[in-house]
């Protein structure tokens, strides 16, 4: 198993919950966290536990995105006008590697960053390989033309086991994706719930 495997794995079973809903997450078998201790009794989880286990989620869910950079999108969320939770997904889903992800051009969030660092990807016909690139509202995003054929991305497009959300067009057949709107925390299809209400009383602290 490769270490990105891995390492997705073992974010399911510490949440104890298939954030990606994938039919191979091993919480499909046993819902316990990893480790030997893993199937101690659960003890309840205070306030603050609660809410570092739904940032913990959050960020995991976008390919366990290093703390700093968390915090600073966070920051970002708080200082626009409007509601902080709804600002903070709205960021999320505008990174890069997150509209890859969701466009099907890969088949999972850390698959995105990969593919994006590795300069298969352009935005506005300007290649860019960070994957956190914060995307704007009608940025189109295309995969290079020597990269459409890479038997990942074919693959990809014919998952059946998820949707292109509706804030996002995609053309399969040219493999180009435009970011039609930002959107809302009703409008992102997460497999579990997410409650980024509890990461800002996280932060707000």
């Amino acid at each position: 198993m490769s270490k990105r495997e891995s390492s997705k794995y073992k974010i399911d079973r510490r949440m104890g919950e298939n954030i990606w809903g994938r039919p191979k997450s091993p919480v499909n078998r046993r819902e316990y966290g990893p480790g030997q201790h893993g199937q101690r009794r659960k003890s309840k989880l205070s306030d603050f536990g609660v809410q570092l286990r739904a940032k913990q989620k959050l960020k995991g869910y976008y390919g366990d995105i290093r703390e700093k950079q968390f915090r600073a999108t966070y920051d970002e969320a708080n200082r626009r006008k409007g509601d902080t939770s709804e600002n903070l997904i709205g960021l999320l889903e505008s990174r890069l590697d997150a509209i890859v992800y969701r466009a099907k051009f890969v088949p999972t969030v850390f698959a995105a960053r990969q593919f994006v660092n590795h300069g298969h990807v352009t935005v506005n016909g300007v290649r860019v390989n960070i994957g956190s690139y914060r995307c704007k509202v009608g940025d189109v995003i295309e995969v290079r033309e020597k990269s459409k054929q890479l038997v990942s991305v074919l693959e990809a497009v014919g998952l059946a086991e998820r949707d292109v959300p509706d804030y996002i067009e995609v053309d399969h057949n040219k493999m180009v994706a435009t970011f039609a709107r930002i959107p809302f925390l009703a409008d992102v299809p997460y497999a579990v719930i997410m409650e980024p209400n509890l990461v800002v009383e996280f932060y707000s602290r």
